[in-house]
This record gives C-alpha cells, structure tokens and sequence, in this order.
C-alpha cells in the first residue's frame, strides 16, 4: 500500500504544472489575439486562398501550409477561457470575432471556387470534410487542451503549430465555401457540422483547462449579478455540451456501423456463384441501408439467407441490406457438383501450372489478340453474359489476360455512337472485373462504332 502511494505522488509531481505556467500573462495573450482586423484579415483571407487551392488539387502539404498561416485558434479559445471565468464581455467580443472569422473564410473560399479554373473530378479531400468521424471529435479536444496548455506555459514552445494542422479547422470551411459556389448541401452542410464538432471540443477542452489551471474568475462585485452570470454560463455551457455529446454519440454509431460494413462486405465478397463488386452506405436515413452490387449467377434464397445471417452476427439488419442485380445473370441449367468443384478451384489449379506453359501460352494469346481469342484462363463467355446484362448498348467485347508478376485484364467494348458508357461506369466496370477475374488490374477500353 505504501508503495502504490509513493508512486502516485511521484505521478503527480512530474504532472505538477504550478511552476511552469502563468494564467496571468496567458489570459492576457488570449485576449489580445482574438480581434480580426487589419493584418489578421489579410492573412486569414490569403491562407483560406491556398488551403482552397490545396483541397482543389488534393495536394496534403498545400493544405497544411495553410493551416500553419491562418490564425483561427483564437477566437475558439478565448470563447473557452469566457466560459471558464464567467466573463461576459470576452464571451461577446469571442463570438463576434469568431462570426467575422466564418464568414471571412466562408467567402474568401466561395469567391475561389466560383473563379477556380481547376477540374474538380475527384474531389477526394473535400469529401474528407464533409463526414465527421470519432477521430476528429478526440482530435479536437485533445488538440484544445494541448493549445491551452501551450498558451499558459511561461516558456511557448511550437505546440501552437501543431495544433492548428490536427484540429483542422481551416479546410471544413474551405469545403463549406466550395459546397456554397457550386449550390451542394451535402458538402456545405456537411463541413460546417465537421467545423461545428472542433469548435464546440476545441472550446470546450480550453474551458476545462482554465478551470484545472485556476484562471482568475471574471468578478462584478455584484453578488447578484455574479449568480446570475453563473446561471446564465452555466446553461451556455449545457446547450455546448448537450449537443456536441449528441453528435459524438452519433458519429461513434455512423463508425460502428461503417465498420461492422466492411467486415460484412469482407467475410462475403465471393458467395455461391456470385460476387459482391461493390456497395454503398447511407447513413443519413434510419435506419442506415447498405446498397450492396451483386454480379455473376442470380443468388438463390439460400445463398440470400446465408448473407442475412453473416450480417446479423455484424450487428446488422436484415431490413437494412439493399440488393442489386444488374450486372447478374439467372443460370441457363444446373450444375452437378463436379461441375461446381471444377469451377470453385479452376483457379488454383491454374497457379499450379509449369511456367514454362505459362509463359508460351501467353506468346500464342499475344499473337492472336486481334482476333479475339479466347484464353482458358478467362471464363469469358459468363464474363460477356454478365456485361451485356448490365449494358445492352453493348455490341461486341473482346477480353484479353496478361499474366506474369501482375496479371493484367483489358476489355475493349464496341458501343453506338451517342450511346457510350459514363466515366463512372467504366470505372465500375474496371472494379467489377478486378473482383471477377481475381486480377491485380484491369483497363476498360470503349470505342465507338
């Protein structure tokens, strides 16, 4: 008992932060910085500029340069430190600057995307800022914690800087500018809840930093007053921490169940005859669905209820498992079981081929590639079948392999003029054969007739 105590108070004193801050100072520091103006404005504007311009052409270190320029900590901060000293008018001069630091940035990044001459095809890290998850909840309040720490240290050190690249709150107002020029909510409302969620941590850790670190409470010298200010900080203090406990609970669940997902989608991508190629989550509905797309033979009900028990032990519903068959097919006649044998383990005897073999079959498949041979290795005519099921704008498909240190699948479709396939479907379709063949590439090619 003796020794767990000694240790314990060895803990606290490598802990014991009293001879290394100065709220004082701090507190100071913190108010000085909050106001937007002048030189502040300028560089809030140029840095919401380049992260604009980072997240337009996904480039990670662009963003972060930007996130090292902006000064948005502030206002955020000094919000926390009202809250924990009853201090009204830091509260309203932290919310007016924190508004004018919005819609700086909202517009500065608005006004870019509506100018922007870059293509915006895949637009892989603004849909990043668009989906909070549970990392970003903990991120933004271990983040603010590290930022209140920092600004309270006598001796400042570069934990500033790292704070404003984790805490990221620059790019979800960059994505809320851009969801705002091009009119999509998804990506305005999506970011700004993402922005919502590191503001209400990030202030919400300052808040408990100056209660532990003992900044000065805020006095009137009015009794009566000072009760009803704590009446007032205190319901702030709930309508901030209700919510923000709400969207944690939330985005916790939305992981859980995007996790519980790809498991599923992992223990059954090959079922019976059948392949799952791709799926798609909804999680803004209740309940959450999952569009799962099925190619290959039709699935049988044991194959469907084979499927349903795999998601129940996942944790999912039943009710919640949408299935598509478009790119499936019925089975023409039964198959006898050695049929079925044969089929399931094609592919491993095929590996166990001499390389020798190997290597001349493909020369005799090179050469006779223009004219559509058909190799043992591609169970092409299921692989047509399956196509032309889901595209009958379709008139002909060649299929050729390429073997070696990575297997390669090309299919080059003949389509009608003014009726060829959308880029999403080719890339579809390139995912699709890659599940199919069990193939490491796969190079979809359309030309019109």
């Amino acid at each position: 008992m003796f020794a767990i105590r000694e240790l314990w108070r060895k803990i606290v004193h490598l802990v014991d932060l009293r001879d290394y801050i100065d709220v004082d100072v701090a507190a100071v520091n913190i108010r000085d910085n909050i106001a937007f103006r002048g030189p502040n404005i300028v560089i809030l504007f140029c840095a919401i500029v380049i992260a604009s311009v980072g997240l337009n052409v996904n480039s990670i270190p662009v963003i972060i340069g930007a996130m090292l320029i902006s000064p948005l900590m502030s206002p955020i901060i000094g919000f926390g430190l009202a809250l924990g000293t009853n201090d009204v008018d830091l509260l309203k001069h932290a919310l007016k600057h924190l508004g004018i630091m919005v819609g700086i940035s909202v517009l500065s990044a608005t006004l870019y995307f509506l100018v922007s001459p870059l293509a915006m095809e895949h637009p892989t890290e603004l849909l990043a800022r668009t989906n909070p998850t549970i990392y970003d909840v903990l991120i933004a309040l271990f983040g603010g914690m590290a930022g209140i720490l920092e600004i309270s240290r006598k001796e400042k050190g570069t934990v500033m800087a790292g704070v404003a690249i984790a805490t990221a709150l620059m790019p979800p107002l960059c994505t809320a500018g851009y969801g705002l020029a091009t009119m999509n909510p998804t990506f305005l409302f999506g970011a700004l809840y993402l922005f919502f969620i590191n503001f209400t941590f990030i202030a919400l850790a300052a808040y408990l930093g100056t209660k532990y670190l003992g900044y000065k409470m805020d006095d009137t010298g009015d009794e009566q007053k000072q009760i009803r200010r704590k009446w007032m900080f205190g319901i702030l203090l709930i309508a901030i921490v209700v919510p923000s406990i709400i969207s944690a609970v939330s985005v916790v669940k939305e992981n859980n169940f995007t996790r519980s997902v790809n498991a599923f989608i992992v223990e059954n991508k090959n079922f019976a005859r059948s392949y799952i190629y791709d799926y798609k989550i909804t999680d803004d509905t209740t309940p959450a669905m999952v569009d799962i797309y099925i190619a290959g033979e039709e699935p049988d009900s044991g194959a469907y209820n084979g499927l349903y028990l795999s998601a129940i032990e996942h944790g999912l519903k039943r009710e919640q498992l949408r299935f598509h068959l478009d790119a499936a097919y019925q089975a023409q006649t039964a198959l006898d079981e050695n049929e079925l044998v044969r089929d399931i383990f094609r592919t491993h005897e095929e590996q166990l081929r001499d390389r020798d073999e190997e290597i001349e079959r493909l020369h005799r498949k090179v050469d006779s590639l223009s004219t559509n041979v058909q190799t043992e290795l591609l169970p092409v005519a299921d692989i047509e079948a399956e196509i032309r099921v889901q595209y009958p704008q379709i008139t002909d498909i060649v299929l050729a392999q390429t073997a070696g240190t990575q297997v390669q699948v090309v299919a080059l479709l003949t389509v009608n003029k003014h009726k060829g396939l959308k880029d999403d479907d080719l890339q579809r379709m390139e995912a699709w054969l890659k599940v199919r063949t069990g193939a490491s590439e796969a190079v979809v090619i359309q030309r019109e007739k």
